[in-house]
């Protein structure tokens, strides 16, 4: 076991500052990466304050960052798909079971003896549970390590871990291509990933927002029509038309004004976080096949398959590098969702405290 300086908060109002943690030694198996860059997830946010009572409590001290890029600073004797120098990502979980049926199909997400990045209890006994990115360095099994592709802007492809990847996992489950109508709920993290990664997969894209300020930031990011979600002659134009509409946002609003945008076997998939319950017209799903779906970050593969994605088409988050010394500000403005489109922490800037 070693000790690594970390930024953790102690409690719903305590912020973030400066502290040591406990790392295990690394195994035959595991890596020991440096990190580089973590971005900042919504979700670290809401833990760091306690804000999924009851259903997800924080327990502190906590280290969050689950959106992690570093570089390999040693293995294990029995590693095999990293060397020290490669650079790397971690993203939403660091462990499962690898017995179970879910692992056994390379769905490791769906591990009923998950380990998740940050705030699960830790299987290995170094800590009470485990602590995020927010730190220097993290020890992973090599199999939850992934490759960064060497085209891409370190500082903007943290958030590939995270928002990438749930943005990205639904379209693929969805077959989202050429000659689909794909929409984008929302315009923030999460929703410019999907922007993105729609526009690359060649479907016709359109952003519903509540916001008329961010047309042209959506069209800039790909979107071929930007709808104005609150006006009812708009969203009537496009009603029964769409083959597939992500749902990024997290605060309460209306879902079968979206149910009603979607065509025949159209699919709503929920992204965004919301521990407060729906009101849902039956009928509106009943005909014409509609489905309402929900979905969370993706396999390990396809984790992978989705950076190589990104490398190929020079896919990244848009990003505002920050130091650590900045963080509790980055957490401010997020809240009042300031920021375009993602906080990426330049973890170099730990060294100096």
């Amino acid at each position: 076991m070693y000790q690594t300086k970390a930024y953790a908060a102690t409690s719903p109002t305590s912020g973030l500052s400066v502290t040591t943690i406990p790392r295990r030694d690394p195994g035959e198996h595991d890596v020991v990466v440096e990190i580089l860059y973590c971005g900042i997830c919504h979700s670290d946010l809401h833990h760091v304050r306690d804000e999924f009572q009851p259903m997800m409590p924080t327990r502190y001290p906590y280290v969050p960052g689950h959106e992690i890029i570093g570089r390999v600073s040693t293995t294990g004797s029995a590693v095999t798909k990293h060397k020290v120098g490669d650079i790397v990502g971690i993203g939403c979980m660091v462990e499962s079971d690898g017995t179970c049926k879910h692992c056994l199909a390379g769905n490791e997400q769906f591990c009923p003896n998950i380990t998740i990045t940050i705030g699960w209890p830790d299987r290995h006994g170094t800590a009470p549970q485990t602590y995020g990115g927010h730190s220097q360095s993290i020890v992973v099994h090599e199999h939850y390590v992934l490759r960064i592709p060497s085209s891409l802007n370190l500082a903007a492809a943290a958030p590939l871990l995270c928002a990438g990847i749930t943005s990205y996992a639904p379209m693929r489950l969805r077959n989202v291509s050429e000659g689909k109508k794909v929409g984008i709920v929302g315009l923030g993290g999460l929703g410019h990933m999907g922007v993105k990664f729609a526009h690359a997969l060649g479907a016709h894209v359109v952003v519903l927002t509540t916001s008329p300020e961010k047309r042209a930031d959506a069209l800039r990011l790909g979107a071929h029509e930007v709808v104005l979600s609150t006006d009812a002659n708009e969203m009537q134009k496009h009603a029964a038309s769409f083959d597939f509409i992500l749902d990024t946002v997290s605060a309460t609003h209306d879902l079968n004004a979206l149910v009603n945008l979607l065509g025949v076997d159209g699919n709503l998939t929920l992204v965004g976080i919301s521990t407060k319950p729906f009101e849902l017209a039956g009928p509106s799903l009943l005909f014409g096949r509609r489905s309402i779906a929900g979905s969370n970050f993706g396999s390990i593969a396809q984790t992978q398959e989705m950076l190589d994605f990104c490398g190929q088409h020079n896919i990244t988050a848009d990003v505002e590098v920050i130091p650590i010394q900045r963080v509790n500000e980055a957490y401010d403005r997020l809240a009042k969702n300031d920021v375009k489109y993602r906080f990426s922490v330049d973890m170099s800037s730990l060294s100096a405290e």
